[in-house]
C-alpha cells in the first residue's frame, strides 16, 4: 500500500509539472503571434506635437497655405504610422495610399512604448519639412523631444527605450523619402514662380491692389499638379465656375453685386468672423494650420486614446493637403477673378474690399474646401453634435491691420464652424458665395474618401 502511494505521488506530480511547463510553451508561442499588450496611453503627446507643429508654422517666415497644408498631411500621417502597430484592431495605410507600398513593422515579441515612437517620429519629420526653419525653432522642436522622452523614460526599460525611438524614426524616415516625390518638396523655394504665364481676358485673375503679398505673382501655380495623399481624390471630377458676363441681370454679376453691397453694412461680429478665420499666413499658422489646430481642440476635449488621437491628425492633416492639391489644380484651370477686379470694373471703381486678399485665383475658396474635409473627418469621429470652443487664436495680439481683437468662438458642430470659415470669406469680400458652396461641397468629397479608408482590420 506505502508503494501504491508512492507511487500515485510520483505520477500525480509529473501530471502537474507537464501541466505547468505546457502552459509555459503555451504562453510563449502566442507572444510571438501578437504584438505585445498595450498599457493604455493618453493623447498627451500627440497634443503637445500639434501644438509646436502649429508654431512652426506660423514662426518660419514664407511659409503658405499649400506648402503648409503639405507639411500637415505628412505629420499627421507619421503620427499615425508610429503607433498603429500597437493595436491590433488598426491597420497601417501603407498599401492604401498613393505609392506608398509598405512601411517598418516593429519585431513581434518585443516590447515598445509608442508614444516614444510618435515622439521620436514626430521631431524626425517636423525638422525634415522645414529644413528650412530658423535655429531658434529647430531648437524648440529638440527640446520638446528630449522633454518627452526623459518624462517617459523614468518608467521605461532602458532597451524598451532604445528601440521605440528607433522605430519611431526608421517609419519617419521612409515617409518623409516617400514625400520628396510628391512635386511639392521645398515648395517654399519657389513660392512665386516666373514659369508660370498668367493669361489675360475678361473674367481673368489680376494681381491684388490690397494684398497678403507683395508679389504680383500667384501663389504656387503648379501645386495642383502634386500628387495627392489618396488616388480617389485625384480623379474627383472638377467642378465649373459660374459663367463670365457683365450683364446686370446675369448670375455672374448678381454674385459680386452681392460681395459689395455686403462689404458696405459689415456688423462688428461679422468683422470678428472675418478676422478669426483669416489666418493670414505671414501672422498666423495659415488657413491649414487652424484646420489642424480645431483637430488639436478636439483631442483636448473629447480625450480620447493615443491611437484615436493619433487617427484625428492623420485624417485631418491628409484632408487639407488633398484640399489644397484639387483646390489649386481648379484655380488655375480656370484662374477666376475676385470679387475686386470685377466691382471696380463694373460697379465701383474705388472699392476696396474688408479683408487683404492672397495672391491666387478666386475659384474655389481654399478655406472653404479644407473646412469642408475637416468637418467631414471630425464628424466622422467624434458625431456631428460635437460642441467646442474654437481658442485657435487665444491670446494673439490685436489685429494690426483692423484693430479688432480675436475673441474665441463657440460652435455646435464641426459643420457649423466649417460653413461660417467660408461665410468669412464673402464677409472680407474676397470670394462669392458661389466659390465658398462649391468648396464646401468638394471638402465634404475628399473627406468622405478619407474616411472610406481601411482604418481598421
Amino acid at each position: 500500500m506505502e508503494l501504491f502511494y508512492k507511487k500515485k505521488t510520483k505520477s500525480l506530480f509529473f501530471i502537474f509539472a507537464s501541466l505547468i511547463i505546457g502552459s509555459i510553451i503555451n504562453s510563449c508561442s502566442k507572444k510571438t503571434e501578437e504584438p505585445s499588450p498595450i498599457v493604455e496611453i493618453t493623447a498627451d503627446v500627440p497634443v503637445r506635437w500639434a501644438a509646436m507643429t502649429l508654431k512652426i508654422a506660423e514662426k518660419t517666415p514664407g511659409n503658405t497655405p499649400t506648402y503648409a497644408s503639405r507639411g500637415f498631411g505628412y505629420l499627421g500621417l507619421t503620427m499615425y504610422e508610429t503607433v498603429v502597430n500597437g493595436y491590433p484592431e488598426y491597420a497601417s495605410l501603407a498599401g492604401q495610399l498613393s505609392d506608398l507600398t509598405t512601411l517598418p513593422k516593429p519585431t513581434i515579441d518585443l516590447k515598445y512604448n509608442y508614444a516614444l515612437s510618435l515622439n521620436a517620429g514626430q521631431a524626425y519629420m517636423l525638422r525634415s519639412i522645414y529644413d528650412q526653419t530658423s535655429g531658434a525653432n529647430k531648437g524648440s522642436i529638440d527640446s520638446l523631444e528630449k522633454v518627452i522622452l526623459t518624462e517617459i523614460s523614468k518608467t521605461e526599460a532602458a532597451d524598451v527605450v532604445t528601440r521605440s525611438v528607433a522605430y519611431g524614426q526608421e517609419v519617419a524616415k521612409i515617409i518623409f523619402e516617400w514625400s520628396k516625390t510628391d512635386l511639392g518638396y521645398q515648395g517654399y523655394k519657389n513660392n512665386f514662380t516666373l514659369d508660370y504665364k498668367l493669361p489675360t481676358g475678361p473674367g481673368i485673375w489680376v494681381a491684388p491692389t490690397f494684398s497678403q503679398s507683395a508679389s504680383q505673382l500667384p501663389l504656387h501655380p503648379f501645386w495642383g499638379k502634386n500628387r495627392t495623399f489618396l488616388a480617389s481624390n485625384a480623379t474627383l471630377t472638377m467642378p465649373k465656375p459660374i459663367p463670365y458676363s457683365t450683364d446686370p441681370r446675369s448670375q455672374y454679376y448678381a454674385q459680386f453685386l452681392e460681395v459689395y453691397a455686403k462689404n458696405k453694412i459689415l456688423t462688428q461680429e461679422e468683422k470678428e468672423i472675418a478676422l478669426w478665420w483669416g489666418d493670414d499666413p505671414s501672422r498666423t499658422f495659415t488657413p491649414p494650420g487652424h484646420a489642424y489646430s480645431l483637430a488639436n481642440v478636439a483631442v483636448k476635449a473629447a480625450k480620447p486614446n493615443l491611437m484615436r488621437a493619433a487617427q484625428t491628425y492623420a485624417a485631418v492633416g491628409m484632408s487639407i493637403a488633398d484640399a489644397f492639391i484639387n483646390c489649386w489644380k481648379c484655380k488655375f484651370v480656370f484662374v477666376a477673378e475676385r470679387p475686386s477686379s470685377f466691382i471696380r470694373r463694373n460697379i465701383d471703381g474705388a472699392f476696396v474690399q474688408f479683408w487683404p486678399e492672397p495672391p491666387f485665383p478666386a475659384f474655389y475658396s481654399g478655406h472653404s474646401v479644407q473646412s469642408g474635409a475637416t468637418a467631414t473627418v471630425l464628424t466622422a469621429l467624434y458625431g456631428s453634435d460635437f460642441k467646442f470652443i474654437d481658442t485657435s487664436h487665444q491670446g494673439r495680439e490685436k489685429d494690426p491691420l483692423t484693430f479688432i481683437e480675436f475673441k474665441n468662438r463657440s460652435y455646435n458642430s464641426f459643420w457649423e464652424a466649417a460653413e461660417e470659415a467660408a461665410y468669412s470669406r464673402f464677409l472680407g469680400g474676397i470670394h462669392t458665395r458661389s466659390d465658398n458652396d462649391v468648396g464646401l461641397a468638394e471638402g465634404r468629397k475628399i473627406g468622405q474618401n478619407v474616411n472610406a479608408l481601411k482604418w481598421k482590420k
